[in-house]
């Protein structure tokens, strides 16, 4: 047998209030006896029973757990990888304060919600750098999302290849891979200025792998300048630079992966329905143990605790009631 609860202070107060408080009442019984001259082998049950009955529920305050059990636990979970497009469209400020500013307050929401799936973080512009692979820790992922922004990568255009293609290796090369690739995941976080020329190609592979792609499109059909260093971004021109959110190559690359289209922008925010699709997504089976339980049985005790003092109510004695 275990206990739930160790015996402390309030317990042991009990037993001496208890012993303290029935002396005196023995005391104060046993004169009256004397005094009547009756007998007191009827007390003597009496006290037995209550002595019982305050055991009986002293016991069901510890929390007594007996009795042996296998109960079978199962881990499942799914694999995540998030793509975030770290060029200098992404400081644009249609979307208050940046859409990357935005998007790092969205991430953590997502993180949050797949607690128990393993989730990779990969940042990218025109090429793709891993940032964080494969990992159970929140916080640490946490931490490197704090640390986006778009001098972490080369800034000379957007190519949604490299992070889908960087994605697709580490999620096939995983180590007893499953069957169930449809419980591996990519999501590509972008404003969806795609320079690229094999992006259709990586859909291709990621369909075929049957691994499944959202897009997250971020920002407004206006667009709005982009914020530098020196002030807004300018062409070759010198004409300022004017971001739009491109709806058209996201929506293309879910449709042709079997995937689905979600965004971000003034007055639609689809993360919650993002989580929600992936939710329905069955993870699979990562491991599967077999444990020993044992559950509190205090109610056992309580139960005819309170029957004892249901009888010690009802009961009485012929000369005095105790």
């Amino acid at each position: 047998m275990t206990w739930t609860h160790s015996i402390g202070i309030f317990e042991f107060t009990s037993i001496l209030l208890f012993l303290l408080f029935y002396f005196i009442y023995i005391s104060k019984v046993l004169r009256i006896n004397k005094f009547l001259k009756s007998s007191s082998k009827q007390f003597l049950w009496k006290f037995l029973l209550r002595l019982s009955y305050f055991s009986l529920f002293l016991i069901a305050l510890l929390g007594p757990s007996f009795g042996e059990a296998k109960k079978e636990i199962k881990s499942m979970g799914k694999d995540i990888f998030i793509c975030v497009d770290l060029s200098q469209s992404m400081n644009a400020f249609d979307i208050q304060p940046s859409r990357i500013e935005r998007v790092k307050f969205e991430l953590k929401n997502i993180i949050e919600a797949f607690n128990s799936d393993r989730k990779g973080l990969i940042m990218f512009s025109n090429e793709a750098f891993m940032q964080c692979p494969l990992t159970y820790d929140n916080n640490a992922l946490t931490l490197f999302i704090q640390t986006l922004n778009t001098s972490l990568v080369p800034n000379t255009g957007t190519d949604f290849a490299p992070p889908l293609k960087l994605a697709l290796n580490k999620l096939n090369s995983e180590k007893n891979t499953s069957i169930r690739q449809k419980s591996k995941v990519i999501i590509l976080i972008s404003d969806g200025e795609d320079f690229g020329e094999e992006t259709e190609a990586i859909g291709e592979e990621i369909q075929k792998a049957n691994i499944k792609l959202f897009t997250l499109g971020v920002g407004t059909e206006m667009g709005s300048k982009i914020k530098t260093r020196r002030g807004f971004k300018t062409d070759r021109d010198g004409n300022e630079v004017q971001s739009k959110l491109n709806t058209i190559a996201l929506k293309q690359l879910a449709q042709e992966t079997n995937g689905k289209y979600f965004e971000i922008n003034q007055s639609r925010n689809d993360v919650n329905k993002l989580i929600n699709t992936i939710n329905l997504i069955e993870g699979e089976l990562r491991d599967t143990k077999n444990i020993d339980t044992k559950s509190n049985k205090y109610f056992y005790f309580l139960i005819l605790a309170a029957f004892l003092l249901l009888s010690d109510i009802l009961i009485t004695l012929k000369i005095i009631s105790l």
